[in-house]
């Protein structure tokens, strides 16, 4: 083989997969068998004329040479695709695919039916969203664009803040009627709590009362679940009380399946932030749905 054979196919499958760090991943993201994977790499390390990649059982890592390849192959890949962009110009719809990463219980109550709008609006744009409340390595799995809630750490990324995350107490009517409703932070002990598992400090709550004063009270109870939708569903089934974001449980309110526990005491809010992967952030279709989230979630129940 010679230079010629230095494909961009053959290259874009390298590079993901010295982010991925194996094959079968690489494989099932790209819709082709395995040993398809293992061709294109040959194929490449045959042409470029020395190893990129050192394999063992269970992972695949850069050689040295691989690693300058790879930023190389990188700046390449997105040269390529930007120069694509602007030769379509405005003769042609934006088109191709983005991979956006979202919290679980947001993705599907909200953030689904923004990309059902925005393919409608741009037909020719795929949009893949993986929904987890994990912390994922965006350039590892491959992501564009993530909506996260929490603080962030990661200042490899471009961080675009969305807003506040509003929080309230609640519980479903019929329980707080059977159990007594609270009129103070002390009397939350009496009651069962559902609590989130994967949130860390979620054994305490955090109150601030009307006169300003800071009110920490312990929170637990039977049933604890990691998913927010789960939360949700106990709390519409009068399992108990819990702090909730607003748009996980404003529908319920306004149906009065769930009414606002203390309400003149406030949770504090969690911000809520886009990431967006430096190298991806100049291809148009991803510039249109950044802009397209940021106005579009600060409609949002609950978002300030």
């Amino acid at each position: 083989m010679d230079k010629s054979d230095v494909t961009l196919e053959r290259m874009r499958t390298f590079v993901r997969v010295a982010e991925r760090g194996n094959l079968s991943g690489v494989a099932r993201e790209l819709g082709v068998g395995q040993s398809t994977v293992s061709r294109q790499l040959r194929e490449l390390e045959d042409a470029v004329g020395v190893p990129l990649l050192s394999r063992t059982t269970r992972r695949v890592t850069l050689t040295e040479e691989g690693s300058r390849y790879y930023a190389h192959s990188v700046q390449i890949l997105r040269l390529a695709e930007q120069a694509v962009d602007e030769a379509r110009g405005t003769r042609s719809a934006p088109a191709g695919s983005i991979r956006v990463s979202c919290t679980a219980a947001f993705g599907v109550l909200h953030v689904s039916r923004l990309v059902f709008a925005f393919q409608d609006r741009y037909p020719d744009i795929g949009v893949d969203l993986s929904l987890t409340d994990e912390r994922v390595d965006l350039v590892r799995e491959g992501v564009d664009i993530a909506l996260r809630l929490g603080p962030l750490t990661d200042s490899s990324m471009k961080l675009r803040p969305l807003g506040q995350s509003q929080r309230l107490l609640v519980a479903a009517p019929e329980y707080l009627a059977a159990r007594g409703r609270p009129t103070a932070p002390r009397d939350l002990s009496g009651l069962e709590g559902i609590r989130m598992t994967n949130v860390a400090g979620s054994d305490t709550l955090v109150l601030n009362g009307p006169d300003g004063e800071r009110h920490a009270v312990p929170f637990g109870g039977r049933f604890r679940v990691d998913h927010g939708l789960a939360a949700r569903e106990a709390l519409a089934a009068g399992r108990g009380f819990a702090p909730a974001h607003r748009w996980l449980v404003d529908d319920l309110l306004a149906e009065g399946r769930l009414e606002a526990v203390l309400p003149g005491y406030s949770l504090p809010s969690i911000p809520l932030s886009m990431l967006i992967v430096p190298e991806r952030a100049g291809i148009s279709r991803v510039k249109l749905l950044v802009q397209y989230f940021a106005e579009r979630i600060a409609d949002m129940p609950g978002i300030e």
